[in-house]
C-alpha cells in the first residue's frame, strides 16, 4: 500500500496550490482520508479529514473557510485544495488513510495514530 503526496511548492501569502495523493488501496471508497501537517521544528498537526460513511468533513479552525478536502474514488485521490494561503500555513503536509474501524470515537479523526497509512510528504511554503 502506497500513498504518493505531491503538489507542494513555493507561493506568495494569499495564493492558491492543490495537493494531490495517489492512493493504491483495495477499497479506497470505504477508507477514511486525512491530511496532516508538520511545521519545521513542531510537531504535526490535523488539517482536515473526509469520513467515507456519510461524507462527512472536519477542519482545523486554522485552515477553516480556506482549505477544502476532497477525493476522487475512481482515481484512488484525495486532494486538498488550500486558498489564501498565510505564511504559518508552511509545513510538511502528509496524507493520510484510515481502514474501517469496528467502532468510532468522538473526535477519533484528529488523531495520527488512528490511520493505518501516510504518504511521504510534501512542502509547501508561504512566502510573506
Amino acid at each position: 500500500v502506497q500513498l504518493q503526496a505531491s503538489g507542494g511548492g513555493l507561493v506568495q501569502a494569499g495564493g492558491s496550490l492543490r495537493l494531490s495523493c495517489a492512493a493504491s488501496i483495495r477499497s479506497f471508497s470505504t477508507h477514511d482520508i486525512a491530511w496532516f501537517r508538520q511545521p519545521l521544528g513542531k510537531e504535526r498537526e490535523f488539517v482536515a479529514a473526509n469520513v467515507w460513511s456519510g461524507g462527512s468533513q472536519y477542519y482545523a479552525d486554522s485552515v477553516t473557510g480556506r482549505f477544502t478536502i476532497s477525493r476522487d474514488n475512481r482515481k484512488n485521490t484525495l486532494y486538498l485544495q488550500m486558498n489564501n494561503l498565510k505564511p504559518e500555513d508552511t509545513a510538511v503536509y502528509y496524507c493520510a488513510a484510515a481502514r474501517p474501524k469496528s467502532a468510532y470515537w468522538s473526535n477519533w479523526y484528529l488523531q495520527g495514530s488512528e490511520y493505518d497509512y501516510w504518504g511521504q510528504g510534501t512542502l509547501v511554503t508561504v512566502s510573506s
